[in-house]
C-alpha cells in the first residue's frame, strides 16, 4: 500500500460568506460530505445528505473525525468452511470513497498525522490509509479555546496548526478567510472558484491579529513539558502512580475520546456454526481496561488502576517520544474536560516535573 504524499501548490488565499458555504459543498458532489452536526446537548461529526445542515458555530466535539478514519468496527475479511474443511477467506477492504471533513480543529487535524507514525512505516495498515489517502480535511481555526482545558501550545500544537489539513478557515465575522495548504485543497477551492474573492490587506491583518490573539487566551499549560520525558523515565516504579490513579473507575472515557489512542483488538466472530461462517473484526479497544493486557495464563502485566494510568503518561509523553520525538498527545484536553472522577493529564504532568 502506498501512502500518497502531499503536494504543496501555490497558496491560495480566499474570503468566502458565510451563507455560501452550503453552495460550495453542493459543488462538491463526488465526494461524501462530513462535518459537525449538533445532538441535542453536544456535536457530532456526521455524513451529511443535506448541503443547508452544515454549521460550524460549534466549539469541539466529544469525539474526533479519527473515527471515519479508523473506525470504532471494521470488518478484515469473512470466512466460510466448506465440505472438506477448508476456508473459503473473502478480503473485505474499504472502498476508497473520495470524503471531505469540513470543520476539523487543528488538535484533531495533528492527531491524524501521529496516527499516521503508527500505521505507515515498514508495516502500513492499507485499511487505515485506503480511507486517510481518500479523505480531504478542511480546518476550522480556534479563534477562541474551544474547551477551558485546551493545551495545544504546550505539546507543539497551536490553535491555528496546519499539520494534516488540505484547507484552513479562519472564522471572521460574516465571513471565512480560506487558504489552501495542499494541492487537494487547491484543487477543492477551485471546483466552486466563483464563490470565492480575493482578501484585503485589512482582511490579512485580521486573520494576523485573530491567531496571535487566539495563542495568548489558552490558559492551561505545561511549563517545562520538555523535561517530562527523561522525568518519566525514571518513575517506572514509582508510588505516584498509586496516588495519581486512586480516583480512577476504569471507565476508559479518557482513551475513547482521545483523538491520538489507536489500540485495538482482533476477533473472529462465529455467525453459523454449520457451516462456519464469521468474519474477522478489529475493534477499538482501551489500555485502561483491566483484561486489556490480561494473558491467557491468567498473568496480568498491569493488574491495577496504578500500572494502567502509567502506560496511558508513558505511552504519550515518553515511549512515543523516543520513537517519534513527538509528543502523541495534541492538547484537546478532552479527557480532562469528560473524566467524570476529575484525573487531570495537565495536573499529572505538572507534578511530575516538580519532583
Amino acid at each position: 500500500m502506498k501512502i500518497q504524499k502531499i503536494l504543496l501548490g501555490d497558496k491560495m488565499e480566499k474570503i468566502l460568506q458565510k451563507k455560501t458555504l452550503p453552495d460550495w459543498v453542493n459543488k462538491l458532489k463526488n465526494y461524501q460530505i462530513i462535518a459537525p452536526v449538533q445532538n441535542e446537548n453536544h456535536w457530532d461529526f456526521q455524513i451529511l445528505s443535506d448541503p443547508s445542515r452544515i454549521k460550524l458555530d460549534y466549539k469541539n466535539t466529544i469525539l474526533s473525525p479519527k473515527k471515519f478514519i479508523f473506525p470504532q468496527r471494521e470488518v478484515f475479511f469473512r470466512f466460510r468452511s466448506d465440505e472438506q474443511s477448508s476456508y473459503d477467506l473473502q478480503e473485505n477492504l474499504p472502498e476508497e470513497k473520495p470524503a471531505v471533513i469540513f470543520g476539523v480543529r487543528p488538535c484533531d487535524a495533528r492527531a491524524l498525522t501521529l496516527m499516521d507514525k503508527v500505521f505507515g512505516g515498514d508495516m502500513q495498515d492499507p485499511y487505515y490509509w485506503k480511507r486517510r489517502n481518500a479523505t480531504i480535511l478542511i480546518g476550522l481555526g480556534c479563534n477562541h479555546p474551544p474547551s477551558e482545558n485546551c493545551f495545544c501550545t504546550s505539546v507543539n500544537g497551536s490553535p491555528f496548526s496546519r499539520e494534516g489539513l488540505d484547507i484552513m478557515l479562519t472564522e471572521m465575522g460574516d465571513t471565512y478567510f480560506v487558504e489552501s495548504i495542499s494541492k487537494k485543497g487547491e484543487q477543492l477551492i477551485r471546483q466552486a472558484e466563483a464563490l470565492f474573492k480575493n482578501p484585503k490587506e485589512a482582511d490579512k491583518s485580521e486573520k494576523k491579529q485573530l491567531k496571535s490573539r487566539a495563542e495568548k487566551e489558552i490558559s492551561r499549560k505545561i511549563p517545562n513539558i520538555k523535561n517530562i520525558p527523561s522525568k518519566l523515565e525514571t518513575m517506572f516504579d514509582s508510588d505516584f502512580w498509586n496516588e495519581e490513579s486512586l480516583s480512577c473507575i476504569r471507565c476508559g472515557i479518557c482513551t475513547y475520546l482521545c483523538p491520538t489512542c489507536h489500540c485495538f483488538d482482533i476477533n473472529d466472530e462465529i455467525k453459523s456454526n454449520f457451516p462456519i461462517e464469521g468474519e474477522r473484526v478489529r475493534t477499538w479497544d482501551n489500555c485502561q481496561f483491566p483484561d486489556f493486557t490480561m494473558h491467557s495464563s491468567g498473568h496480568n502485566p498491569r493488574p491495577d488502576r496504578a500500572a494502567r494510568l502509567r502506560q496511558r503518561i508513558l505511552h504519550k509523553f515518553q515511549y512515543f517520544v523516543k520513537l517519534y520525538q513527538t509528543y502523541q498527545c495534541t492538547g484537546c484536553g478532552r479527557c480532562v474536560s469528560q473524566c467524570p472522577v476529575g484525573i487531570d493529564i495537565i495536573e499529572i504532568l505538572n507534578k511530575v516535573d516538580a519532583r
